[in-house]
């Protein structure tokens, strides 16, 4: 199976997914980071489409940004400022073709992630 990868983003605060946050791949090389992929989650809390397709897959250090205190603003969570969370990067490298799940459990003062299924 080829690989690829896939984000799901939860706001445990409120319970359900985190529609509409942006998020944003960049591949780490010595060189620096290139951005890859830009999208928004869905009604799910998910991509509509692979972040990194199998087409575009290799192995690597990966960075997703997820833009956390923009969504928080734009869904009427309870203003601060500055916010306590604002871009939250998780930066993780693909070691092997597989599918590689990254998900984000966010609320306005943590977050957790893990390697998913």
């Amino acid at each position: 199976m080829p690989g690829f990868l896939t984000t799901h983003v939860l706001d445990t605060a409120r319970g359900r997914p985190a529609e509409g946050m942006e998020v944003v791949l960049h591949r780490l090389s010595g060189d620096g980071r290139s951005e890859l992929a830009r999208m928004v989650t869905n009604a799910d809390g998910r991509t509509d489409r692979q972040i990194l397709p199998d087409t575009d897959f290799a192995t690597g250090t990966y960075e997703l940004e997820f833009h956390a205190g923009a969504w928080m603003d734009a869904t009427g969570i309870a203003p601060e400022s500055p916010r306590f969370l604002d871009v939250i990067p998780i930066r993780f490298g693909i070691s092997q073709d597989d599918h590689y799940h990254v998900p984000l459990l966010v609320s306005p003062f943590g977050y957790s992630t893990y390697r998913g299924s």
